[in-house]
């Protein structure tokens, strides 16, 4: 039985234990105080609640963030520093170049491992594939109803209680976007992450109030080609800023540590 560490317990934490593999449980969630009870409860005092890794006296075999850009910040050196695994969903944090480059001294010097995980979006092989030839540019469109934007930066830039047609709220880098919108475009951070970096990869962002779907197109170009990448996610029911394909990759890293042998590489 493989034992991992979560950090969260928001909707994206809860899809990913209802959804874990065979062969792996949680036995720890690094969360606030106040759900503390809350996670007791859920597993009649069988998953110890944390306020932070360092309580963590075990090993686990991987530590799963599913919380926010902000808990990676908190977290993630400590984790790495531990020498532990550390899959990360809030992959936008790294637009932060300073605590990418902790993050990267911290697992070098602790002999941890930092995971990225692929999130909401698909092809991310080919394009770390096509990168390897080089790389002419790379562009990202986020398109999502007004309910998956509602509680970010959008509501300042459009009328998410208005609008009628498809409309773009924001343009530039993947790093301005992964910084002014820690909810919603970590897409962003990991298309740049695995492609041409965050201030070359383009973005933009629209609402649209004619779809229920969170829509992802990816435009390549290099010495490979191009190619051209569109997906239609159904959002999380409890958290439509989530995408359900974003817990799934989160749930496939897990699988990995019993079908392949990720705790062992």
């Amino acid at each position: 039985m493989k034992k991992i560490m979560m950090i969260g317990f928001g909707a994206m934490a809860h899809e990913v234990m209802a959804r874990l593999p065979q062969g792996v449980t949680v036995g720890w969630i690094v969360a606030r105080p106040h759900h503390h009870q809350a996670i007791l409860q859920l597993s009649d005092g069988q998953l110890m609640p944390l306020t932070h890794p360092d309580e963590c006296q075990e090993t686990p075999d991987l530590v799963l963030e599913c919380a926010s850009q902000k808990a990676v910040g908190e977290y993630g050196e400590s984790v790495l520093n531990h020498g532990w695994k550390l899959a990360l969903i809030s992959t936008g944090a790294l637009a932060d170049a300073g605590l990418f480059y902790r993050l990267r001294q911290a697992a070098r010097q602790g002999n941890g491992e930092l995971i990225i995980l692929s999130g909401a979006v698909a092809g991310m092989d080919g394009l770390s594939a096509a990168r390897e030839g080089g790389l002419n540019n790379v562009t990202y469109i986020s398109r999502k109803s007004p309910a998956s934007w509602r509680g970010s930066p959008a509501e300042q830039r459009v009328d998410l209680d208005s609008v009628s047609q498809a409309t773009v709220f924001f343009e530039g880098s993947a790093r301005e976007a992964a910084s002014s919108f820690p909810a919603n475009a970590n897409v962003a951070a990991t298309i740049a992450l695995m492609g041409i970096g965050m201030d070359k990869t383009r973005v933009q962002m629209i609402v649209d109030p004619h779809t229920q779907k969170n829509t992802h197109k990816i435009h390549v170009a290099g010495g490979f080609g191009e190619f051209d990448i569109e997906l239609n996610g159904q959002p999380l029911a409890t958290n439509p800023k989530t995408s359900t394909l974003a817990a799934l990759s989160a749930v496939q890293v897990c699988r990995r540590l019993v079908s392949d042998g990720l705790a062992d590489e």
